[in-house]
């Protein structure tokens, strides 16, 4: 591809180039929506010396938890995940993928990996979007109503509102309940290194901060803008998030852009169709049982239906894959990665 991969350094400026190059991958190869989401702080970037192209990853006990598929060019990918799959067990690690989309799943499964449908990802074109016709006839209602009370909506940046936000983020966090601990991985995040690149739509009442939403870029066939963290106070009228949205989608529109993402959801849209030669049955059920009685461990359900108001056309299954046997080990590293425990 003609890429110029950065000299090899140390300390501060290893991770600065690291990223620099990584950024540029993800620009002009991936076809992942979620994709920019790997550039949160915290995660590790792998090279291999002869092909061009990143592997996003974490070092969580005994596993190297990578997210998303490798990014490179398509011809590249097979090569690159052979080598981080090779760098890992020199490591003594085991490698499991999330959110592996459906274009790259088949690679995995190829090596003999085991690939299960994990979730399904959702986005709205917005060509021709509008809340016309009957079927948002309650959006359009809740909108209205948010609008009536005086929320009023916008685009700002975080350093306006950075106490603000940290008290909403504060106080949102614990009406969810005393032991629940925040998403990570993922999912966005607010701040870090590649804060510049996100937007952040947000709504007020009376001058007070009580919702936002932040939006990060989306490259590839379906570039846009994926509809990231969401928060809002507990007694936020109802109709707030989606009137951020909203503004958010006008915007968008009036800048040509092509698709607005809402992301990965897990445990929804599980369909044996999606299913590949490489899959395990149990996990198949455990997802299956998740989908109905895993409130308590992810909110997919509630996700779903914020999602679905929106009437998205455009539904692309998402995977998990691993290396070795399904072992306690395993799962016990996802869970620590994505904050849960």
């Amino acid at each position: 591809m003609g890429k110029t991969r950065p000299a090899p350094t140390t300390g501060d400026q290893a991770q600065t180039g690291d990223q620099a190059y990584a950024l540029d991958m993800l620009r002009s190869c991936s076809d992942n929506p979620s994709g920019f989401l790997a550039m949160n702080d915290g995660n590790l970037i792998f090279r291999a010396p002869d092909i061009d192209g990143v592997v996003f990853y974490r070092n969580v006990g005994k596993c190297w938890i990578q997210f998303g598929g490798p990014v490179a060019a398509p011809a590249d990918r097979g090569a690159l995940l052979d080598q981080f799959c090779a760098a890992a067990k020199q490591a003594n690690r085991q490698v499991v993928a999330v959110q592996v989309p459906e274009s790259d799943a088949p690679i995995y499964a190829d090596r003999g990996m085991v690939v299960n449908q994990f979730g399904m990802s959702y986005a709205v074109e917005l060509a021709d979007f509008g809340l016309g016709g009957k079927k948002f006839v309650k959006l359009r209602n809740k909108i209205a109503r948010a609008g009536r009370l005086g929320v009023k909506t916008f685009e700002a940046q975080p350093e306006q509102y950075a106490a603000e936000l940290a008290e909403l983020d504060r106080v949102w966090l614990r009406s969810k309940g005393r032991f629940t601990r925040e998403m990570k991985f993922m999912v966005g995040e607010m701040g870090g290194s590649a804060q510049p690149l996100r937007r952040l739509f947000v709504a007020t009442l009376d001058d007070r901060l009580i919702g936002y939403i932040s939006y990060s870029p989306v490259y590839g066939s379906r570039a846009g803008w994926l509809h990231d963290l969401s928060r809002r106070v507990p007694d936020a009228p109802a109709g707030v998030m989606e009137s951020i949205n909203l503004y958010a989608i006008d915007r968008f529109r009036e800048a040509g852009v092509p698709w607005l993402h809402f992301g990965f959801t897990p445990f929804t849209g599980l369909d044996p169709q999606h299913g590949l030669p490489t899959g395990n049955r149990r996990i198949d059920g455990l997802f299956r049982l998740l989908a109905v009685k895993g409130k308590a461990l992810y909110p997919s359900q509630s996700q779903l239906e914020y999602k679905m108001k929106w009437h998205p056309n455009y539904l692309t299954p998402d995977y998990i894959s691993y290396t070795g046997k399904l072992s306690a080990r395993l799962v016990y590293s996802i869970l620590k990665v994505t904050n849960v425990i």
